[in-house]
């Protein structure tokens, strides 16, 4: 019985120089696969997904881009601070508003 091996992952900037050495270096793919450890199926599925999206990469107007992890958890952390900040500012403008209601009470300059 064999023990299964944890899954690598590869980021995008990985799976495209491997991508890069096969299409500009061109280097065989079983030898990358072999250098890299990985199957066939696993490069010729990154090459396809490389090819389905090169009009992205290619289209320079083009925002239809897909956020990574980092970038959308930063957008959410940014959006949580906003509504804090925006909180924050109704309520020391209720608190000003208040405390000038009351200077004007007292009859305080």
């Amino acid at each position: 019985m064999s023990v299964k091996q944890p899954r690598r992952k590869y980021s995008a900037e990985q799976k495209a120089a491997i991508l890069r050495r096969h299409l500009v270096d061109k280097m065989a793919v079983s030898d990358l696969c072999d250098e890299y450890n990985i199957q066939p199926s696993v490069f010729y599925g990154w090459q396809k997904q490389l090819m389905d999206n090169m009009e992205v990469a290619l289209n320079p107007g083009s925002r239809s881009r897909q956020p990574n992890g980092r970038e959308t958890e930063l957008t959410r952390r940014n959006e949580v601070l906003e509504a804090k900040l925006a909180k924050k500012d109704n309520i020391i403008a209720e608190v000003s508003e208040a405390f000038v209601t009351l200077k004007k009470t007292l009859g305080e300059p």
